[in-house]
């Protein structure tokens, strides 16, 4: 798996397998943030099981689930900016294709980095945030 990153501390993934979760901790990465609500997809692992694998590979684990950019709200946003600055070393987001996760990582920076830079940041990375530029300003 390719870990996309979007800063020197925060990176995406779609959805990650254990091996994946193995392959993130001896990345360096301290935390793994899971976007995913429960049962989004058959066959998913659940957000308990991944925690478990993430524990085991001595990785906090937080769960903030969202179906879409339009369902982020403030509480989340805040959770997002509480899992980075909570964090000891870099965080690993992930969704089923990453996007959601790059989305957070955006919208927790605004008021931290400019419009035109997370948007940058975004599609360097390969991810298209244009379904939030609006409240990145």
């Amino acid at each position: 798996m390719t870990f996309k990153r979007l800063s020197a501390s925060f990176s995406a993934s779609p959805q990650l397998s254990a091996a994946d979760v193995a392959s993130a901790a001896e990345a360096g990465f301290h935390t793994i943030i899971d976007y995913r609500p429960d049962a989004e997809d058959a066959g998913q692992p659940s957000a308990s099981d991944m925690e478990a694998i993430a524990q085991r590979h001595g990785l906090a684990f937080v769960h903030i689930p969202v179906t879409t950019a339009s369902a982020i709200d403030e509480s989340d946003i805040a959770r997002m900016r509480a899992a980075l600055t909570n964090s000891e070393g870099p965080v690993l987001g992930y969704c089923r294709s990453g996007t959601r996760a790059a989305m957070m990582w955006a919208l927790s920076q605004v008021g931290e980095a400019p419009p035109e830079a997370l948007l940058k940041a975004g599609a360097d990375a390969g991810y298209d945030l244009s379904a939030i530029k609006s409240r990145l300003a």
